[in-house]
C-alpha cells in the first residue's frame, strides 16, 4: 500500500497578504491525497479555514502585527494523521480559556473555537523561542 507522506514547511513575512496562499497549500494537499477516503472538498475547506485563522491569530496577537516577524508553519502527514504546528514568537496566551464549553464566541476566541471543532486534537505549548500551536486530523 502506498502511503502519503507529506512535509512542508513554510516562513512568511507577518503580513495578512499571505493568508490565501496558505490557504491555498492547505487546500492542494487535501486534494492530493491518495489514501483520503472522504470527503476531499470539505477537507480542503477545513484546512485553508484552520490554516488562515491560525496564522491570523499569529500575525495580529503573538507578532503583534510586526512586520519584521515571521509566521512559520510546518505541514505534514505521519500514519494518516495530518500535523500542521504553527509557530509565533509572542508571549503566548491562555488557550484553554477559548476552547471550554460555555466561552462567549464574543470578538475573541472564534478562530480558536473554529480550529477545535475542525481538528482532531489541537495545543498549545511554549518553545524555546515562543510559541506552537499544534492541530491534528485523523485521516
Amino acid at each position: 500500500m502506498i502511503t502519503d507522506r507529506i512535509a512542508v514547511d513554510i516562513k512568511v513575512p507577518n503580513q495578512t497578504r499571505y493568508l490565501c496562499l496558505i490557504g491555498h497549500i492547505g487546500e492542494n494537499i487535501a486534494r492530493t491525497l491518495r489514501n483520503y477516503s472522504g470527503d476531499r472538498e470539505k477537507l480542503a475547506y477545513d484546512l485553508n479555514l484552520v490554516l488562515t485563522e491560525a496564522m491570523a491569530n499569529a500575525i495580529q496577537h503573538a507578532n503583534e502585527g510586526d512586520p519584521d516577524k515571521e509566521v512559520h508553519i510546518e505541514i505534514s502527514i505521519i500514519s494518516q494523521r495530518l500535523i500542521i504546528r504553527v509557530f509565533d514568537f509572542g508571549e503566548g496566551f491562555d488557550f484553554k480559556q477559548y476552547v471550554r464549553p460555555g466561552h462567549p464566541l464574543d470578538e475573541h476566541g472564534r478562530g480558536i473555537y473554529l480550529m477545535h471543532s475542525i481538528m482532531d486534537e489541537i495545543s498549545y505549548q511554549q518553545t524555546e523561542s515562543g510559541h506552537v500551536l499544534k492541530m491534528i486530523k485523523d485521516l
